[in-house]
C-alpha cells in the first residue's frame, strides 16, 4: 500500500519537533510525490489559547529559569507512566480545548496513519481513541535520546526511538517490545546523500589548512553563543569558526559587530537551510544538545562539545552522547578552550570521536520511520481484510 494521506502532528516548542515532522514528510514525498501530507502545528491550529498559555509559559520557563524547568521535568519523570495525575489532568485539559477541531480535520482527511513528533498531540489522539474516534495507526516519534512518561500511552501503536539501546528503557516502562522500533530520530533525508567535502569547504570559504568548528544554538540560536565565539576566537587555537545564529537576528547583528575585532577567523550566519552541507564541511561542533541537532551532527560524523544543556531532556541527551564517546560536556569557558585544544592536538582522539559519532548516526532515519509507517498500515489492512 502506497502512502497517500498521512497526518503529522507536532508543536513548535523550539524547532526540532517540527523539523522531525518535515523530515518524515520529505521522505514520503520522495516515494510518492502525489501524496497528501499535512503537518500541523497542533496548538496553533486547534487552539490559539493553548499556544499562548502553554507554549508561552514553557518557553519563558526555559529562558528565564532553566533550573525550575529541570525540576518540573524530573518530577514528571517520577510519576507512573500511564496514570500519573499531572499527565492525566494536563491531557484532559488539552483534549477539552483541542480535540474537537482536530477530530473534524481527521474526519475530513481520513489519514492512513497519524505520526506525532511531540507528546502533547499524542495525548489528544489517545483521548479521541478512547472515545472510539481514532481507529487509524498512531505513532510517536521520540525526538530525544531518552524516554519520558509524558510520551507513554498504552494505546499508541508504535514508538519510533533514537537508538537500539533505548528499547529496553521503554520496555521497563511497560511498553511491549514489538511496539518499539529503533529508527533513529527522523532527520532530513538529504543527510544520507554523498557530500563532496572539498567543494563544500570552498563554498563556505573555509581554509584547507585549519579545522573548522561549527558553533550552533539550535534553530532559535539559544545558549551562550556570543561567549563561546569570543572565547574560541581569542584563544589562539588553530581553527576557524562558523557560527549559526538561527532565527536569532539580534544575536547575529551583535556578533557581526564583534567579530571584526577578534583575532580568529569567524563567519557569522543566520538561519541555514542546508545545514547538512555545512556540517559536512566542518570538523567538529560546539553547541546545544537538542535531539534533532545532535542527531544531525552524529549523522555527519561530527563530534560535539556541548555547552549549557537545558536541565531535563538535553541533560539526558548529553549522557547518551557522552556514553557513546561522541561528545563531551564542557562546564565553563576555560574548560571549553581546554577541551578543544586537547582535541585539536590529538589526531587519535579526533578519529575515535568521529567514528563513535558515525556509529550512532542514522542518516537514513526518515527512511526507517516511513518503512515502519508502511508496515503498520499494511498490517492493519491485512487484519481488516481477514475479518471481512
Amino acid at each position: 500500500m502506497q502512502l497517500q494521506r498521512i497526518l503529522l502532528l507536532s508543536v513548535s516548542a523550539g524547532e526540532g519537533h517540527m523539523r522531525a515532522a518535515a523530515a518524515i514528510k520529505e521522505e514520503i514525498f520522495r516515494r510518492n510525490p502525489d501524496a497528501t501530507i499535512e503537518i500541523l502545528d497542533t496548538f496553533r491550529y486547534a487552539s490559539p489559547l493553548i499556544e499562548k498559555v502553554v507554549l508561552g509559559t514553557y518557553m519563558e520557563i526555559i529562558k528565564m529559569s532553566p533550573v525550575i524547568y529541570g525540576y518540573l521535568y524530573r518530577q514528571a519523570e517520577k510519576e507512573k507512566p500511564f496514570s500519573g495525575f499531572a499527565k492525566k489532568e494536563f491531557n484532559r485539559i488539552m483534549s477539552l480545548l483541542a480535540a474537537p477541531k482536530l477530530e473534524s480535520l481527521m474526519n475530513q482527511m481520513q489519514p492512513q496513519a497519524i505520526v506525532c513528533t511531540h507528546p502533547f498531540p499524542l495525548g489528544i489522539l489517545i483521548h479521541l481513541r478512547q472515545q472510539g474516534k481514532c481507529p487509524m495507526p498512531i505513532l510517536g516519534a521520540i525526538t530525544d535520546f531518552t524516554v519520558h512518561p509524558f510520551w507513554l500511552f498504552e494505546e499508541v501503536d508504535c514508538y519510533l526511538v533514537a537508538a537500539e539501546s533505548l528499547v529496553k528503557s521503554f520496555q521497563e516502562y511497560g511498553i511491549a517490545k514489538e511496539k518499539i522500533k529503533a529508527t533513529g530520530i527522523p532527520i532530513d533525508p538529504n543527510f544520507a546523500l554523498p557530500k563532496e567535502r572539498a567543494s563544500l569547504r570552498n563554498r563556505w570559504r573555509l581554509k584547507p589548512q585549519h579545522q573548522a568548528v561549527l558553533v550552533m544554538g539550535g534553530g532559535l540560536g539559544m545558549g551562550p553563543l556570543e561567549e563561546v565565539v569570543k572565547d574560541l576566537a581569542s584563544s589562539g587555537l588553530p581553527c576557524q569558526i562558523v557560527v549559526v545564529c538561527g532565527r536569532n537576528e539580534e544575536l547575529r547583528q551583535k556578533l557581526l559587530k564583534v567579530t571584526p575585532h577578534l583575532s580568529g577567523n569567524v563567519q557569522v550566519l543566520g538561519y541555514v537551510t542546508e545545514i547538512q552541507d555545512l556540517m559536512a564541511a566542518c570538523d567538529f561542533m560546539v553547541g546545544k544538545a537538542g535531539g534533532l541537532t545532535s542527531s544531525e551532527a552524529m549523522a555527519s560524523g561530527l563530534p560535539m562539545f556541548i555547552t549549557d544543556p537545558i536541565p531535563g531532556q538535553e541533560e539526558r541527551n548529553v549522557a547518551f552522547l557522552e556514553a557513546a564517546g561522541a561528545a563531551k560536556l564542557v562546564r565553563n569557558p576555560e574548560d571549553l578552550v581546554y577541551q578543544v585544544k586537547k582535541y585539536l592536538t590529538d589526531p587519535v582522539a579526533q578519529q575515535v570521536m568521529k567514528e563513535n559519532a558515525r556509529k550512532i548516526g542514522r542518516p537514513r532515519s526518515a527512511e526507517s520511520v516511513v518503512n515502519v509507517i508502511e508496515e503498520l498500515i499494511n498490517h492493519r489492512l491485512a487484519r481488516i481484510k481477514g475479518f471481512a
